[in-house]
């Protein structure tokens, strides 16, 4: 097992499911996170509020994110679309995650247990 501080999670446009080994001391064994959910806006008064509204949401879902990635020293990020895209671009655009290795991957809806075992594999533990 790595002392490294690893982190991964399988996000879509709802939900994402972080794995990481590590809480703010130390680096130990691979564990599930509660589920950050995004926040859907629905029913705005013009196309431009309703866009508006999207963005916000989004950072709002992507800092809460951050946050759980707190002190990782690598991510794996995995999901359909391009989500998982704009979530690197997000945080390499933040000073604290600027030279953080992340490495993107795609899959398809997985369970949570699923994310857990595809993040242990992915970092060989």
């Amino acid at each position: 097992m790595s002392d490294k501080k690893l982190a991964g999670l399988w996000i879509d446009t709802e939900k994402a499911v972080v794995v990481k080994n590590h809480d703010a001391q130390n680096a130990f064994m691979f564990f599930l996170c509660s589920p950050v959910k995004a926040e859907i806006q629905h029913g705005n008064s013009s196309e431009n509020a309703a866009n508006n509204a999207e963005r916000t949401n989004k950072v709002k879902f992507f800092k809460e994110i951050e946050h759980l990635l707190t002190n990782s020293q690598e991510v794996y990020i995995t999901g359909p679309g391009t989500i998982q895209e704009e979530l690197k671009k997000y945080l390499h655009d933040t000073a604290q995650f600027k030279n953080l290795t992340i490495t993107l991957d795609t899959a398809q809806k997985m369970s949570d247990e699923e994310v857990l075992e595809t993040v242990k594999g992915f970092y060989n533990s």
